[in-house]
């Protein structure tokens, strides 16, 4: 009797106390699916299950939209309509290089629609390295296991005479041909939503372990059989076989976007290896990237959400390189149409990524980094410009100027092996020149910029406000990028100057950021609750904490720390109002900060999402760790609507990932990092120095939120930031959790001009 009342007692220290859970294959709690049950009036993260490696050139994924349409896979959907090889990076920018196949049993209907399956979640598996679906309509079982360029794919048939294989081309001019001596598909697709030259193809390989029973090519809607090529508008190739029960066939699939030749060099990626292997390989590789991070922790819904924002965090920007035949890295270039040596990247936009994502990476994947920096110095070569929002090349989207971000902070922070002098050069002809055919890239407005100190609102250029902040801001970068260069006074002091510039549109008056006019009066009437306008999807109450460099001068500005932070609890205490009257209708990102009773406040974009820690210069960081804490509990989960909004290419995930650490990078091109509130017990950050970072809260929990007290390496640490060199060193950081906060005096300004 006493055994068993010992043995209840235990089981109810460790439900009391928690057993913590040590993540030894931080993959097996990746969700893929997160994100995916999204529309365009209401984002819950606006993404699709990534099939892929990290930082991969190809993306697989299931197809459940129609052909073109940006929302290629909603969780919502009862019809897969292929699996698709996709280089989307959102919805909302759409895809390129796309085409996609679909076993097909019994019936010869082949088109999209024809073709559909239905499906249930109940038997689907989506990891980020493997993904598994039951296709009903043809009691067909198909796998894909990716590499980064090649893909293997494996399916399983019922017994049948009329087992058959799409490859849908795309419209928009597409080409297929089939080898029946090689059972092999080779062609091309042109699919794209703009960003290309006019010689762009992504070419396409296809090889099978299984003789053909039947070939046939589809032209505009037309089958042929016997047909084995065909080039139009809409090229679609059919292969057929004879399978027992159970037979698998395997296919091995690769892509380039270089020639043909190319794409059977990707090919390699697979050869000679079993589905299963490929499999294993990529397990792997997912477990060592998402491993970087060890968490340790007792709530298992917690480990998931963090280790699926981590996979997002390492999704893009994606590689648009491949290796020629003697291992060097060569890529197609979307900016010229040559092909040309190097590294490069593409798919994310800098107006989201500058602010956690790429310092993420800087701290935890350098390496790969100092590659995609390599990337921007040959995009710059390539086209005269960095790119603002590259899918693959320059596209119209967002504004600012924030390549100067993502280069400052990865120099600053101790990357190089790459040419830095020439992306000097760039930042600096970029912040001087716009692109002639892209207006996002470079800066729209610079001449009125350059001479008034804002762009103003009344020269019929939208956004003007939001423009002139992030200008601001990215002379900042570019000033201190130049110093650490050692660049001189002189060819430093525009930028110095200019970085103050975030004043000039600050209206004393409503102690907001206001669109201002060419003749230096404000904007009238003024409505901060507007979107839009002279703001970029968000409002004034959202914009004016754009000063990621300046947070003392802002204060001034406002009257000083005590109204500073009462402007910081009004955005939580104001009602969720607005004004869509600039769009027309209510976009989704502002439904998507109505809803989650948070205020003004509106976590789901990007502009407001470093606001949150900027208590920490005003002397109440508690009220940091307060609200930190409540975005994660309320506003992140893995599950299908596990966002508040746009998960917008790692962003809205390495917000998680940083917040979870404990600390978060406001200021990208400084080497600090305000810290919040650790979300987990333990966490340990394997450094490629070699160096481990130990993260340590015994006493977290949901009720103990507010941090007590800091020591690091056994030390008293008075601080509430932490330097880069700081974390490289390897340090052991320790917080005292509780219930109740505790007051410390703000902190002065760490980002004061020299």
């Amino acid at each position: 009797m006493k055994r068993s009342l010992f043995l209840v007692f235990l089981l109810l220290t460790f439900i009391t106390n928690g057993y913590a859970i040590t993540v030894k294959n931080p993959v097996d709690y990746v969700s893929t699916l997160v994100g995916s049950a999204s529309k365009s009036e209401l984002s819950t993260g606006n993404t699709y299950p990534a099939i892929a490696l990290p930082w991969g050139m190809n993306f697989w994924t299931p197809q459940t939209g129609k052909m073109g349409d940006g929302w290629t896979y909603t969780y919502g959907a009862d019809k897969i309509r292929g699996l698709k090889q996709t280089h989307q990076p959102s919805p909302w920018i759409n895809d390129y290089g796309q085409f996609s196949i679909m076993p097909v049993v019994g019936k010869k209907v082949f088109d999209e629609e024809g073709r559909a399956s239905w499906f249930s979640h109940k038997a689907e598996t989506a990891t980020p390295y493997y993904y598994k679906v039951y296709l009903a309509d043809y009691d067909v079982t198909a796998e894909i296991s990716p590499t980064s360029r090649a893909a293997a794919m494996r399916f399983t048939y019922p017994q049948t005479d009329e087992a058959y294989f799409v490859v849908d081309a795309f419209d928009k001019g597409s080409s297929v041909t089939i080898m029946l001596d090689k059972r092999t598909i080779v062609g091309y697709t042109t699919k794209n939503s703009g960003g290309v030259p006019a010689n762009f193809k992504n070419y396409f390989v296809l090889r099978f372990d299984h003789e053909f029973s039947f070939v046939g090519c589809i032209e505009e809607g037309k089958l042929s059989e016997g047909k084995t090529s065909a080039t139009s508008n809409h090229a679609m190739a059919v292969v057929g076989f004879r399978t027992k029960r159970g037979e698998q066939v395997n296919v091995q699939v690769a892509s380039s976007f270089i020639s043909d030749e190319q794409a059977l060099r990707n090919l390699k990626e697979v050869e000679g290896r079993t589905f299963d292997e490929v499999k294993t390989e990529g397990r792997k590789e997912w477990n060592n990237v998402l491993g970087r991070i060890e968490v340790e922790d007792d709530n298992i819904d917690h480990l998931r959400t963090f280790y699926s924002c981590l996979y997002r965090s390492v999704l893009f920007p994606r590689s648009f390189y491949e290796f020629d035949e003697q291992g060097n890295p060569i890529h197609y270039s979307p900016y010229n149409g040559k092909v040309l040596p190097g590294y490069l990247f593409t798919d994310t936009g800098f107006w989201d990524t500058f602010r956690s994502l790429f310092p993420l990476l800087n701290l935890v994947y350098p390496s790969m980094n100092e590659k995609m920096q390599a990337g921007l110095v040959n995009a710059y070569k390539e086209s005269g410009f960095l790119p603002e929002w590259a899918s693959p090349g320059h596209r119209d989207c967002m504004v600012g100027n924030n390549s100067a971000s993502v280069v400052a902070d990865a120099y600053i922070k101790g990357l190089h092996g790459y040419d830095i002098e020439t992306l000097w050069k760039a930042v600096v002809h970029g912040a001087n020149a716009v692109h002639p055919t892209v207006s996002s890239t470079g800066r729209k407005g610079f001449d009125y910029y350059n001479r008034l100190g804002y762009v103003p609102y009344n020269v019929g250029i939208n956004e003007s406000v939001a423009r002139t902040l992030e200008y601001a801001y990215d002379d900042w970068c570019i000033y201190q990028l130049g110093l650490k260069l050692g660049k001189s006074a002189k060819e430093l002091k525009p930028f110095k100057l200019r970085a103050m510039n975030y004043q000039k549109v600050f209206d004393k008056e409503t102690g907001l950021m206001r669109g201002r006019n060419e003749d230096g009066s404000f904007q009238s009437p003024f409505n901060p609750f507007k979107w839009g306008d002279a703001f970029t999807e968000g409002n004034s109450w959202h914009y004016t904490w754009s000063v990621f460099h300046d947070p003392a001068g802002l204060a001034k500005l406002m009257g000083g720390y005590d109204k500073f932070n009462a402007m910081l609890d009004s955005v939580f205490q104001l009602p969720p109002i607005f004004d869509d009257s600039y769009y027309g209708f209510t976009i989704h990102e502002i439904r998507e900060m109505q809803i989650m009773n948070m205020g003004n406040y509106a976590h789901g974009n990007q502009p407001i999402q470093h606001m949150i820690y900027l208590y920490n210069y005003s002397g109440q960081p508690w009220k940091a760790q307060y609200w930190v804490r409540e975005v994660m509990d309320r506003l992140y989960t893995a599950q299908p609507d596990g966002y508040c909004g746009d998960e917008d290419n790692g962003q809205t995930s390495a917000w998680y990932v940083f917040s979870a650490l404990g600390f978060y990078p406001v200021c990208p091109g400084s080497t600090q990092y305000m810290i919040g509130t650790p979300y987990f017990r333990k966490v340990k950050i394997q450094l490629e120095n070699g160096k481990t970072v130990t993260i340590q809260a015994e006493k977290n929990n949901k009720d103990n939120r507010f941090i007590q007290h800091i020591t690091m390496n056994g030390q008293p640490y008075p601080h509430y930031y932490l330097e880069h060199e700081q974390l490289l060193s390897g340090p052991i950081i320790d917080f005292t959790m509780g219930n109740k906060p505790a007051k410390y005096e703000a902190i002065t300004s760490p980002f004061a001009l020299n």
